[in-house]
């Protein structure tokens, strides 16, 4: 059994049964959707999709505090590591590793990755999205992206039951792009996130309920409310 919480817009925090922690684009401060009641007591491995505020913003501070093992793609992760955080995990797309009991895979993205660094934007190297496997169980985490034909490779070579997609539209898919990637991926079950964090962000999951009615009518769109644990 996996817990899932869903901390508002990308963040997400996945508790194993052995108790560790995997904490996933941590935005908590000055994040409108973070449920202000919930408090993160424990990281064991942190993975960052892309260098953008609203994925990174608290990776600092909560690498420091917990000392996790943080994983990013490579030019991220060196500027992590420029800001004092230890313990880094560089990889790069393709690549595997075991971040505790959970090997992680980074695959693509179509996304930008600049970092904001006082008032320059420094290049972050590339967007990516990350597939964990638990066993014989797999995740899909999107992190930022478009649909992108090659979301088949990653049904074909991991498949996964359960992923989650960006729906909001404006900076990464609508619910009419993530309808066609979840069938290029033929996943069971899709956690829609980053949407309706800032009014631009239009997407709403019962938007995407609706166009994968008609061809994917086993498909779930598994809806949560930041801060509430689910069990999967």
């Amino acid at each position: 059994m996996l817990e899932i919480t869903w901390l508002g817009h990308a963040t997400v925090q996945l508790r194993l049964e052995s108790g560790e922690v995997l904490l996933l684009d941590p935005w908590t401060e000055g994040n409108p959707s973070y449920p202000m009641n919930h408090r993160i007591e424990r990281v064991d491995g942190m993975l960052i999709s892309h260098g953008h505020f609203d994925h990174i913003h608290d990776a600092i501070p909560i690498a420091k505090k917990f000392s996790p093992k943080v994983v990013a793609i490579f030019e991220t992760a060196k500027w992590l590591e420029s800001k004092g955080v230890e313990n880094t995990s560089p990889m790069n797309k393709g690549g595997s590793q075991m971040v505790g009991p959970v090997k992680v895979t980074m695959v693509h993205a179509i996304h930008s990755c600049g970092i904001i660094d006082g008032n320059q934007i420094i290049y972050g190297g590339e967007a990516c999205g990350y597939v964990l496997r638990l066993g014989n169980r797999s995740i899909y985490f999107a992190g930022d992206t478009n649909v992108f034909t090659d979301m088949e490779l990653i049904r074909e070579l991991y498949r996964p039951e359960l992923a989650f997609l960006p729906i909001g539209d404006l900076f990464t898919m609508s619910p009419h792009e993530a309808s066609m990637a979840a069938k290029l991926l033929n996943v069971k079950k899709i956690i829609p996130m980053h949407f309706g964090t800032f009014p631009p962000l239009t997407g709403r999951p019962e938007q995407l309920a609706a166009l994968l009615k008609k061809d994917m009518p086993d498909t779930e769109v598994w809806t949560l409310e930041p801060g509430k644990p689910v069990s999967w």
